[in-house]
């Protein structure tokens, strides 16, 4: 399949908004993956999520890379979160092909409303850093969710972000620029345990993906910066709104798609 050069502009576009969105809350997954269903339509489902994965983990690498001069995350924790949702990403990745991911939209529509209410009805909830539990039950409740989430974004992906960054600000209690930086380097470890899946079995465009990393990359240079100049109050804007499109957008899948 030889893409036009409007497909190839249509797609850069977007990639450079998910990277945009993605680098400040989280939902880049909820522009990018619709793109990618359309330009390559006559692909199969499996080698389109893997191509996701590609531009994913390129803008979502710069971004954190942008965070890390101004936002420094725990590491001990983040490993707790990160190496979980590496394995549970590709546990996800090799079930891609063959899970309905109709089973997945109602409940994800669920658990996304009750974050965004959640949210909505703390507006000082992630302002402040106010860390809650041990270090260990940290660590166990992180490395649980890092799993269950990991291997949620291995076999369907949309929302990955918002849920790694609600767990770290509501559940573990850090400030929400922070929880979106550490949130970057576990969705680093989910994107690159579905590479290494996809890859072997051979569903990953690699001349696309290639391609529109560059856009993913530009947008989320420019969102992290953007980011960490609104600090916390703007990316609980923006984690609140990009929650509310991924519930229209699952929503909208759950009642059209058959």
């Amino acid at each position: 399949m030889i893409l036009s050069i409007g497909q190839w502009i249509f797609l850069a576009l977007a990639a450079g908004m998910a990277g945009f969105v993605d680098a400040i809350a989280g939902g880049g997954g909820l522009i990018q993956l619709p793109a990618l269903l359309i330009g390559l339509s006559n692909k199969p489902i499996p080698m389109i999520l893997g191509t996701n994965k590609v531009p994913a983990i390129f803008g979502t690498s710069f971004s954190a890379a942008a965070y890390f001069k101004r936002v420094k995350p725990d590491l001990h924790l983040t490993l707790s979160m990160a190496i979980p949702a590496f394995i549970g990403s590709a546990s996800g990745a090799r079930l891609a092909s063959e899970f309905p991911k109709s089973i997945f939209r109602p409940v994800i529509i669920v658990l996304l409303l009750l974050v965004a209410i959640y949210t909505w009805k703390r507006p000082q909830l992630g302002m402040e850093e106010n860390l809650k539990f041990t270090p260990v039950v940290r660590r166990f409740v992180v490395g649980g969710s890092g799993f269950l989430i990991g291997f949620y974004d291995g076999i369907f992906g949309p929302g990955t972000g918002s849920f790694l960054l609600f767990i770290l600000v509501g559940v573990v209690g850090y400030a929400f620029l922070k929880a979106s930086a550490t949130a970057k380097l576990v969705n680093i470890a989910t994107n690159f345990a579905a590479i290494l899946t996809f890859t072997f079995t051979g569903h990953i465009w690699w001349k696309v993906g290639l391609l529109l990393a560059i856009a993913n990359v530009t947008g989320s240079i420019f969102g992290a910066r953007l980011a960490i100049k609104g600090g916390s109050p703007l990316v609980r804007k923006v984690f609140l709104i990009m929650t509310f499109l991924l519930i229209a957008k699952v929503g909208y899948d759950w009642i059209t798609i058959k």
